[in-house]
C-alpha cells in the first residue's frame, strides 16, 4: 500500500492527488496500540512511590496552585472544538458518511488558525514562553529513567517542571502538524468559494497543489492518533488533576508537590511561600 495516490494530468505529468485514505485506519490502530502499551506500562512497570516533601515546601505552597489562565483555557477548548470539527468534516466522508462538508471544514479551519495565532501571541508575551520547550534537566532525567528502567544504576530523577518532557514532545508534534494543516489549508481556500478569497485554482501548478493536499492529509491523519492519545491521557485517573486544571485553572497542592518541583516551577504571588522559603534558608 502506497501512502500517496497519484494520477496523470491532461499534459501527461504524474501528479500526487492525496494521501491513501487507508492511513486513517493505520492512525486509529496506532492510537489504540499506544493506549494498550501505556496501560500495561503504568500497571506493571511504572514506579509508584511518592516523593518526600519537606514541611517548608508544604507551608510555602497554597492549597490551590494556579496553572492555566482563563485565556489559556479558552484557547485550549476553542482549539479542541475546531480540531474535532475538522476531523469530522474531513474524514467521515472518506469512510462513507456523505454530507455537505466543505463549508463547515473551512470555517473550522479558520477558527483553528485564529486560535493558534492568538496562542502564539499570548504565549510569547503573557506566559513563560520557554516552559513548554525541553531543557537540559528534562533530557538528563529522561536518561536516568531509561537507565533505571533497564536496571542500570542511575541517580533518581527530579520531579517535573510545569510540563513533563512527554508533554513538551507532544506539544512539538502537535505544533508541527498544526502548522502544516494551517499553512496548506489557507492556500487551499483559494480552490473553494468563500467570502474571504476569490477562487483561483490556477494559483499553483497541478503538482504543487497535489503536494499541498498530500501534506495536508498526512498532518490530518496524524492528528487522529495525536488526539486519541491526548484524550486517553486526559481521562486516566492519575492525569485527571491536570485535566481539571484546564477547566478550573488550578490544581491541588498535594498533586503539585507530588509531581512538580517548586524549584523548576515556582508558584507566583504567594507571600506565605516567600516567608517560608526565607525561613528555611535561614535555618
Amino acid at each position: 500500500m502506497g501512502i500517496v495516490s497519484w494520477a496523470n494530468s491532461p499534459w501527461g505529468q504524474s501528479v500526487p492527488l492525496h494521501v491513501a485514505w487507508a492511513l486513517i485506519w493505520v492512525a486509529i490502530i496506532a492510537g489504540f496500540f499506544f493506549m494498550v502499551v501505556h496501560t500495561i506500562y503504568v500497571a506493571v512497570v511504572s514506579p509508584k512511590h511518592k516523593p518526600r516533601l519537606s514541611p517548608a515546601e508544604v507551608a510555602a505552597t497554597p492549597e490551590r496552585v494556579p496553572r492555566h489562565s482563563l485565556a489559556a483555557r479558552l484557547f485550549h477548548w476553542i482549539m479542541a472544538l475546531s480540531m474535532f470539527a475538522l476531523l469530522i468534516t474531513a474524514f467521515l466522508p472518506k469512510v462513507g458518511v456523505k454530507f455537505d462538508w466543505v463549508m463547515y471544514h473551512w470555517i473550522a479551519g479558520l477558527l483553528l488558525t485564529v486560535s493558534v495565532l492568538f496562542h502564539i501571541f499570548h504565549a510569547s508575551f503573557a506566559l513563560d514562553f520557554w516552559s513548554i520547550w525541553p531543557d537540559k534537566a528534562d533530557l538528563r532525567d529522561a536518561k536516568y529513567r531509561v537507565m533505571r528502567f533497564f536496571g542500570k544504576p542511575a541517580p533518581k530523577p527530579e520531579r517535573f517542571a510545569k510540563y513533563p518532557l512527554e508533554n513538551k514532545l507532544y506539544h512539538g508534534a502537535v505544533m508541527l502538524a498544526g502548522l502544516a494543516v494551517i499553512g496548506t489549508g489557507l492556500f487551499m481556500l483559494k480552490r473553494v468559494d468563500t467570502p474571504f478569497f476569490t477562487r483561483n485554482p490556477y494559483l499553483f501548478s497541478d503538482f504543487t497543489w497535489g503536494a499541498m493536499y498530500v501534506l495536508h492529509g498526512l498532518a490530518g491523519v496524524g492528528f487522529i492518533a495525536l488526539i486519541m492519545v491526548h484524550v486517553y491521557m486526559g481521562i486516566r485517573p492519575e492525569k485527571l488533576p491536570i485535566t481539571k486544571s484546564m477547566i478550573f485553572g488550578w490544581m491541588s497542592r498535594d498533586f503539585y508537590l507530588e509531581e512538580h518541583d517548586p524549584r523548576r516551577w515556582a508558584v507566583k504571588g504567594s507571600a506565605q511561600k516567600k516567608r517560608s522559603l526565607a525561613a528555611s534558608d535561614a535555618d
